[in-house]
C-alpha cells in the first residue's frame, strides 16, 4: 500500500515538475510574439503583445515589462508614453532589492523564479531613452535633469567596483550624450567636463577602447571645441597636442546641427547552456572543477549546508545550468549620412552586444558558484535523506522523498535566460550641419552582400541642436 502511494507520488511529483521545466523555457522563445513584430516594425502589434503576455505579468517580470513598454511607446513615437514607462522602471531599479524570500527561492528553484533586477548596462541606456523622449518634446530641462542622473549612475558604479578601469565602471556613450544634452541647454562648461570624462574613460583604458568603441572622432573635436568656447586654453593646447589635432574655429551653421543617433540590429539574447563539474577538497577548502580540471570554483557552503559535513562520495560529477549570451546577426553592415551633397561618416558610440559579454564575462565566476552551490545544496538534501536507514517501511519513505528531491532538483534546475532584448546591438552617431530651413537628410545602409537602402528623413533647421534617431532593429 505503501509502495503504490509513492508510486502515484513520484508520478505526481514528475508531472508537477514537467510544468515547471515547461514554464522555464527560454525567456525569448516565450515573448517571441513581441520580439518578431518588433523587428518586423509592426510596433502596435508589438505593444498588444507586451500586455497579452503572461510570463511578463508576473511581478518578479514587471522591470522586463516596464522597460519593453517604454521602447515600443518609443518607437510608435509617444514619448510621453514611453516616458511614463521608463520613470517607473528607472525607480524599480533604485528601490528593488534581494530579500530573504528572493535569494530563498533562487537557491531552492533556480535564479529565472527571483525578481530581475537588470544589467548595469541597462540602467545607462534608460537615462539615453529618457532624454532623448525629453528632448524631443521639447522639454530641455527635463533632459539636463536626466544628464545630471548620468552623472549619479556613474558615481554609482564606480562604487560598486571601485572604479577598477577592468570593470564596466562608467559609461563613455551615456557620458558624450551628456555633454551634448548640455550643449543643448547652452551649459557649455558642463558639456566641456562631461566630454573630457569620456575621453578620460577612453585613455586609462587598458587598450585605449571602450567594450568595442574606439574614441569617436568627433568626441575628441567637441571636447577641444567646448574647451576653445570656454576659453581654457591649457586645454585646448593639452588635447590638440594628445590628439594630433588642430582647432580652427568655424562659423557656426545658420540652421544649427543635427545629432544622428543610428540604431543598428538587436541585442544579443540569453540561452541555457550545461556545464559538468565535480566537487573536489584541498587545504583551501571544497571547491568545483570541470572534467579537464582546467576551471576552479568556490563552493557557497553558505548556501544551506555546512561544508564541514559534506562527504565527497554524496557529489558525483553532476550538470549545472547556466545562461550565455547568443549575439543576432547583423541584416546591415554600415551606414552613412548624405546631405547637402556631401557624405558624412557614422561613427560606433556604443556596442552593447559587446558590453553583454564582457560584462557576463566579469562576473563568471562568482554567478557560477552561486549555480554550483545551489545544485549542491539540492543534490545534499537528496544524499542526506537516502542515508538514513531505519526499517523497511521507513525505508520506503525516505526513498520516495528523496526521488521527489531528485526529481526537483533535475526539473527546477534552469538558467536565467532573461534581459532587455529589444535594445540595439549597436549605436552610432554622426553630427551634421545644418541650413536654415528644411533639409533632406538620407541615411544609406548596406547589407553584407553590398546591397543599399536608403531612408529620407526632413529634419528643420532651427540654428540649434535637434535630434533624430533612427533604429533598424532586425
Amino acid at each position: 500500500m505503501i509502495i503504490t502511494y509513492f508510486k502515484l507520488f513520484r508520478a505526481s511529483v514528475f508531472s508537477l515538475l514537467m510544468l515547471v521545466l515547461f514554464s522555464c523555457s527560454s525567456y525569448h522563445k516565450q515573448i517571441n510574439n513581441y520580439y518578431t513584430h518588433l523587428s518586423e516594425g509592426d510596433y502596435v502589434a508589438a505593444n498588444k503583445d507586451l500586455d497579452q503576455n503572461k510570463l511578463l505579468k508576473k511581478s518578479r517580470n514587471e522591470l522586463l515589462y516596464l522597460l519593453e513598454k517604454g521602447k515600443t511607446y518609443y518607437m510608435l513615437n509617444e514619448h510621453d508614453s514611453s516616458n511614463v514607462y521608463f520613470n517607473k522602471a528607472d525607480e524599480y531599479m533604485d528601490e528593488v532589492r534581494s530579500g530573504v524570500g528572493d535569494l530563498a527561492i533562487g537557491t531552492l528553484v533556480n535564479p529565472m523564479m527571483q525578481t530581475y533586477k537588470g544589467e548595469d548596462f541597462e540602467k545607462f541606456m534608460i537615462h539615453y531613452y529618457k532624454a532623448l523622449n525629453y528632448l524631443y518634446l521639447n522639454k530641455t530641462d527635463d533632459a539636463i535633469v536626466e544628464a545630471r542622473r548620468i552623472t549619479l549612475q556613474t558615481q554609482q558604479q564606480g562604487d560598486k567596483f571601485n572604479d577598477k578601469n577592468t570593470r564596466y565602471s562608467k559609461d563613455t556613450f551615456s557620458l558624450m550624450l551628456q555633454g551634448i544634452i548640455y550643449e543643448a541647454g547652452d551649459d557649455i562648461n558642463n558639456a566641456f567636463i562631461s566630454y573630457r570624462n569620456a575621453v578620460e574613460a577612453y585613455q586609462t583604458s587598458p587598450d585605449k577602447t571602450y567594450y568595442g568603441v574606439l574614441m569617436p572622432e568627433q568626441l575628441k573635436k567637441d571636447l577641444i571645441r567646448t574647451a576653445y568656447l570656454n576659453g581654457f586654453q591649457n586645454e585646448v593646447d593639452r588635447f590638440e597636442q594628445l590628439f594630433n589635432i588642430k582647432y580652427q574655429p568655424n562659423q557656426k551653421s545658420a540652421g544649427g546641427e543635427l545629432i544622428l543617433f543610428w540604431e543598428n540590429g538587436l541585442a544579443p539574447v540569453k540561452e541555457q547552456q550545461d556545464f559538468f563539474f565535480t566537487l573536489l577538497k584541498d587545504q583551501a577548502g571544497f571547491y568545483f572543477t570541470d572534467p579537464g580540471g582546467q576551471t576552479r570554483i568556490p563552493f557557497y557552503g553558505s548556501l544551506g549546508s555546512n561544508a564541514d559535513n559534506i562527504k565527497l562520495t554524496d557529489l558525483e560529477t553532476f550538470r549545472v545550468t547556466f545562461p550565455k549570451y547568443v549575439a543576432r546577426p547583423l541584416f546591415y553592415s554600415s551606414a552613412s549620412i548624405l546631405v547637402n551633397d556631401s557624405t558624412i561618416h557614422l561613427e560606433k558610440a556604443e556596442d552593447i552586444n559587446e558590453l553583454a559579454f564582457a560584462t557576463f564575462k566579469q562576473r563568471f565566476v562568482k554567478e557560477m558558484a552561486t549555480a554550483l552551490s545551489r545544485l549542491a545544496v539540492k543534490k545534499l538534501a537528496e544524499y542526506a535523506v537516502r542515508r538514513k536507514k531505519d526499517d523497511k517501511k521507513q525505508d520506503n519513505v525516505r526513498d520516495g522523498l528523496a526521488t521527489a528531491i531528485q526529481l526537483y532538483s533535475l526539473f527546477s534546475e534552469k538558467a536565467d535566460t532573461r534581459n532587455w532584448q529589444s535594445l540595439p546591438s549597436s549605436i552610432y552617431s554622426a553630427r551634421i550641419p545644418l541650413q536654415k530651413g528644411k533639409n533632406e537628410i538620407k541615411i544609406k545602409m548596406k547589407d553584407k552582400s553590398g546591397r543599399e537602402e536608403t531612408q529620407v528623413i526632413t529634419v528643420e533647421g532651427t540654428g540649434r541642436l535637434v535630434f533624430y534617431n533612427y533604429a533598424s532593429l532586425k
